[in-house]
């Protein structure tokens, strides 16, 4: 156990791509997870938890699919876009289809690039008034200056729209099964009528705060944005029920990629086509047949000739893990592609990763070899997720 749990780690620190960008900025659980006995490292410029005293990153992730663990998110970057012209405004920027979508109702969607390129990922909600947008942390300052610079556009050409960085609200995200019993508790709300991928304001405690059905680990979860002041007491209370944990950067990315979620800047990038990427369905009915948003002659040209040179698959590995960057080989030793993100699986008992591979190479059960340092092992393409989804639905 020991082993595979050092194993786990040092997967973990190349999958998250653990850097600093200068002087570290701390959230405002950075004195709880202290006295947690948080084990620190720099990301995005965040100095972040990757695990605590009382789990390793093995048992943290196991935690989490069994009952439920806090992930503090406070690092991503949440706006809110207003104006009777914001739906047309972040569509021009954005794949989704956010007229279409109900009060309350959330989308995962991609920002893209002139050249059909993914910028990043998102999740929008249609709030009543306004979109709320969450972002990740390593394209925060990107994306901020992304969004105002064509919000400037729109409004000198005479659209109403504005973007409004949130920054009184810290955010974190409650995941596991475990989770609605937990909330419930503390909120004094019935959450079995409200499903995956939707939205709303709650009190929790007395405080507004706005409820995401959501999350980044396959599992139910929640990701709750509360007033930065109250994110302590509220954290707290959530910890006061036993079978609710902190977790750290390490498992949120094994849970991350068991669920075959993409990491950016790791699995999807600005040179990265959403349909190379498999992300296709992020594209609306309406969007496709209409277009408008950047890139989007050269995306929807692509989906209709089933174009592009490779294709983002989920393979399960014989052997060490594979780290990101290793070379994916055919049986017959030609290089058709790379290890984009590898770890070895706690709920599987197997080595898994992502990878882009040559067209044709795809298919489920193709049967391929990963160079990991100076061997070659065997390997071989599964339907992502690798563990089955376990989002509510009602």
């Amino acid at each position: 156990m020991a082993s595979i749990t050092r194993t786990l780690q040092k997967s973990k620190a190349a999958g998250i791509r653990l850097m600093s960008t200068g002087a570290a900025q701390r959230t405002a659980l950075y004195d709880l997870h202290k006295k947690h006995g948080a084990k620190f490292g720099p990301f995005a410029g965040w100095d972040m938890p990757l695990l605590y005293a009382d789990q390793g990153a093995l048992d943290s992730h196991l935690h989490t699919r069994k009952h439920a663990s806090i992930f503090d998110v406070s690092h991503m970057l949440q706006t809110r876009v207003v104006g009777k012209d914001r739906h047309r405004f972040l569509e021009h920027l954005v794949v989704g289809d956010l007229k279409e979508l109900p009060v309350g109702g959330s989308t995962l969607s991609l920002f893209t690039n002139e050249k059909g390129g993914i910028e990043d990922d998102t999740i929008v909600t249609q709030q009543d008034g306004s979109l709320y947008v969450v972002s990740n942390a390593g394209c925060a300052d990107k994306d901020l200056a992304h969004l105002l610079k064509h919000a400037k556009i729109f409004q000198d050409q005479g659209a109403d729209v504005e973007v409004r960085k949130i920054e009184d609200h810290s955010l974190i995200a409650l995941q596991g099964p475990s989770s609605q019993k937990a909330l419930e508790q503390i909120a004094g709300v019935d959450l079995s009528q409200m499903p995956f991928m939707t939205g709303k304001f709650i009190d929790i405690k007395g405080i507004p705060c706005h409820v995401a059905r959501s999350g980044y680990t396959g599992e139910d979860g929640f990701e709750l944005s509360i007033p930065t002041g109250e994110i302590v007491g509220i954290t707290e209370a959530l910890l006061a029920n036993p079978e609710v944990k902190l977790a750290g950067l390490a498992a949120r990315d094994s849970l991350r990629l068991e669920a075959g979620l993409c990491l950016y800047g790791s699995d999807i990038d600005s040179t990265t086509t959403p349909l190379e990427a498999n992300l296709v369905w992020t594209i609306g009915k309406r969007r496709r047949a209409e277009g408008g948003f950047i890139g989007s002659d050269i995306i929807l040209s692509q989906i209709a000739q089933k174009g592009g040179e490779r294709r983002r698959v989920g393979l399960v590995i014989e052997g060490a893990p594979a780290r990101a960057h290793s070379k994916v080989l055919s049986v017959d030793g030609e290089e058709i592609g790379e290890i984009t993100s590898g770890v070895p699986a706690p709920s599987l008992g197997k080595n898994i990763a992502m990878a882009y591979v040559r067209k044709g190479f795809n298919k489920k059960d193709t049967e391929v070899k990963v160079k990991v340092r100076n061997r070659v092992q065997n390997a071989k393409v599964v339907k992502m997720p690798f563990t089955p989804a376990n989002y509510h639905k009602i």
